[in-house]
């Protein structure tokens, strides 16, 4: 099964494609289909909506979680951004240091 996912550009935050159009964070109101053919259509809509998420794609899921060969990624995605995160932080520090 598949479901949509993107960035949400404001905060860069993990989203999903609903049925009625808008995005969530969670992946359990995300709209799923059986392939990727099913969600074309859906898929070209949220390609449009440049001016809320950056770069739409399907991905793999089961059970509302993410599935498939690329399923750590997704979860790595879904925790946030990573750039100026406390471990960002913590290898500037040490590189300065020296």
């Amino acid at each position: 099964m598949k479901a949509i996912t993107a960035n949400r550009l404001t905060d860069g935050r993990v989203v999903y494609r609903c049925r009625n159009g808008a995005w969530t964070e969670a992946l359990g109101e995300a709209i799923v289909f059986e392939d990727e053919a099913e969600g074309q259509v859906t898929l070209a809509e949220a390609a449009f909506d440049h001016l809320t998420v950056v770069d739409p794609y399907f991905i793999d899921v089961d059970d509302a979680s993410p599935a498939g060969h690329k399923a750590v990624r997704e979860g790595i995605r879904n925790g946030g951004p990573s750039a100026g995160s406390l471990h960002t932080g913590l290898l500037r520090t040490n590189l300065a240091e020296g």
